[in-house]
């Protein structure tokens, strides 16, 4: 059972319990992310520890967009590294289905995967010219047909199963991934939401406690993303990725893979 899972398995046991004893339901709501230390504490983010709110934000932006950069066709051998299965070396893991596939299946037709973009590029019209449409740390391998059944939805709570999904659920105006990789979905739009402030010749993307952005440079749902990250905190894969990515790539890193209690530090 996933760490999100258990949560979510205990706080209906509590809330259940209560009913049965005549008393109030408590609201359910997910347990802040614990305060971390890390090896890059005392160089790689020196001048952002201690801080909160927009002053974190701003020394954050700072310290990752100092980052290398990836053509868009750089990023098929990327993610079959970066995205490698653990247990087969020869697969990548699909983010929304949790599909083990074949490296060598990737491309645009049914069976493929494909290259997702978690920050969905229409959301502020970004494309995939080296910037934000080629950032490895929100780009990541989907099966072709769920990447389409995605599309440009935001994230939120709720929606119905589908062919392959893994899990994950949708509805006419949001996605809600699986389980397992609820966090890292969170995680990787918050880190573009510090990334891309729109001093650089791109746009200034935020979230938004919205679903239904079109075009505009905003992903939601905010409060929703923020209980992802508490319920489902950083993994063994997420970490190797985000070190991967780091080591080998783009040489930045997501600080709520490292620090995920920076996020309600910010939000």
């Amino acid at each position: 059972m996933s760490a999100s899972r258990t949560h979510r398995w205990k706080a209906v046991a509590l809330a259940t319990a209560a009913v049965l004893a005549g008393l109030t339901t408590p609201a359910l709501t997910a347990t802040p992310a614990a305060a971390t230390t890390t090896s890059y504490d005392s160089t790689y983010y020196k001048n952002a520890v201690g801080k909160s709110g927009t002053a974190l934000k701003s020394s954050l932006h700072t310290i990752i967009s100092n980052q290398t950069k990836l053509s868009y066709s750089a990023l098929w051998n990327a993610l079959k590294n970066t995205d490698q299965d653990p247990d087969n070396s020869n697969n990548v893991i699909l983010l929304y289905s949790g599909v083990s596939r074949s490296k060598s299946l990737s491309g645009g037709s049914v069976g493929d995967w494909n290259r997702e973009h978690v920050w969905a590029k229409s959301h502020g019209d970004f494309g995939t010219s080296t910037g934000p449409g080629t950032d490895l740390h929100h780009i990541r391998p989907a099966d072709v047909q769920v990447n389409s059944i995605r599309g440009n939805k935001d994230f939120d709570n709720g929606g119905s199963s589908f062919t392959n999904s893994g899990g994950s659920l949708t509805d006419s105006d949001s996605f809600e991934p699986r389980d397992e990789v609820k966090g890292d979905v969170a995680r990787m739009i918050l880190y573009m939401a510090v990334r891309y402030e729109g001093g650089d010749g791109w746009p200034d993307l935020e979230p938004n406690d919205w679903v239904s952005n079109g075009s505009d440079p905003y992903m939601g749902r905010l409060s929703v993303l923020k209980q992802w990250n508490d319920e489902d905190p950083p993994d063994a894969f997420e970490e190797h990725r985000n070190q991967v990515v780091y080591d080998s790539y783009q040489h930045n890193r997501n600080p709520f893979i490292d620090h995920p209690e920076w996020v309600d530090a910010i939000w």
